[in-house]
């Protein structure tokens, strides 16, 4: 991934995902680090949170989130 506009790009991305989606990319979220959500805290989360966390994911392991899983 390429600095800034592949960052707003990631934004849109994230952005337009709904909670289903979301959840399902980071229980199965495939990165150069161990990621050990449990079913519960992700319920526990309200959408925008979870978009942070997933989008942080993918930043982190420069990946979009169709690389995601």
């Amino acid at each position: 991934m390429s600095p800034s506009t592949d960052v707003d790009t990631l934004i849109q991305l994230v952005t337009g995902m709904n909670r289903e989606s979301i959840v399902e990319k980071i229980e199965h979220f495939q990165g150069p680090f161990p990621v050990d959500f449990t079913p519960q805290f992700l319920d526990s989360l309200d959408l925008d949170r979870l978009r942070h966390v997933f989008f942080a994911l993918c930043l982190q392991a420069q990946r979009t989130p169709s690389q995601a899983a």
